[in-house]
């Protein structure tokens, strides 16, 4: 364990402690608070224990000197299912510290959200009627779950997320995404895509329902407008890179919606943690959760 890892756990505890008001519960205060589970479930994602059961083995043995009450596994389960809510509205909260909340520049961008990998397992998941068969370009592969929207900041700060069946529209999704958030980008803004965005419909909505303005590699049949633009894609590409290899993204263990929909969120929660206290601490690098996963 290191120092590193124990202030930026610190940190954003009292960030939420004191910024984020506590769900409303029936009944005697949980011992463990909301700010010390999020703060858990972060931790979790970045010492890379996908699997619930030994992390809460490791954090019993490990961890004891952070928190006053450590849970069981059952308990941290269900506390960790019903705070997809809280998570969202933590993220959203740390967002607004950073500095780019105020740049002109937005990131958006999906990627699978893979929940089975057999047919056996398909066919028993608590997942059916939510999740479904998708293709993913960039693998040339078919999976079985969601993709998973994402709008962020310029260095891929989340600011606003969905899951979605990965049958339906990029396009579309993102429109609604954008059209419940529309508060999260401001007019005159510039929106950066990849090229799967491109669309007339998509691109007047911006204009003129949002007033931003879309920019993105133009496809090989169309006009030259914008150009190949080959860094577009490697920005954009970097927001989920640290997801999907350091937090563990496609290995999120979730086996319900509650469950899929919060664990998405608690790697997302550890990205932002992690951005928010690189630019707190005046760390080089703001987009990377490395100095803490060890």
């Amino acid at each position: 364990m290191t120092t590193g890892l124990d202030a930026l756990l610190a940190a954003p505890y009292v960030f939420i402690d004191d910024h984020v008001a506590p769900c409303r519960r029936i009944g005697p205060p949980p011992k463990l608070t909301d700010a010390e589970l999020l703060c858990l479930a972060v931790a979790q994602v970045l010492l890379g224990f996908p699997s619930a059961r030994h992390w809460i083995r490791f954090a019993h043995a490990r961890l004891g000197h952070l928190f006053r009450y450590l849970p069981q596994q059952s308990a941290y389960n269900k506390r960790l299912n019903a705070a997809g809510p809280l998570i969202s509205h933590v993220i959203e909260a740390l967002a607004r510290q950073v500095p780019t909340w105020h740049d002109d520049l937005r990131l958006i961008d999906s990627t699978p959200l893979p929940c089975a990998a057999s047919r056996e397992t398909v066919k028993r998941s608590d997942l059916g009627g939510h999740a479904d068969y998708g293709y993913c370009r960039s693998h040339s592969r078919f999976f079985w779950g969601f993709r998973l929207y994402l709008l962020t900041t310029a260095e891929g700060m989340p600011v606003s997320w969905c899951l979605a069946d990965p049958k339906l529209g990029e396009r579309e999704v993102m429109t609604a995404l954008l059209e419940r958030d529309h508060h999260f980008v401001g007019r005159g803004q510039v929106i950066l895509a990849d090229k799967s965005f491109a669309g007339r419909e998509f691109e007047e909505f911006l204009a003129e329902r949002l007033g931003v303005h879309l920019i993105r590699p133009d496809r090989k049949n169309e006009p030259v407008h914008h150009g190949r633009l080959a860094r577009v894609r490697q920005r954009i590409e970097a927001v989920f890179d640290p997801l999907k290899g350091r937090l563990s993204l496609e290995q999120h263990g979730g086996r319900t919606s509650a469950g899929v929909h919060s664990r998405t969120g608690q790697r997302l929660l550890a990205l932002a943690a992690g951005i928010w206290h690189n630019w707190t601490s005046n760390a080089k690098t703001k987009h990377s959760p490395i100095a803490y996963d060890q």
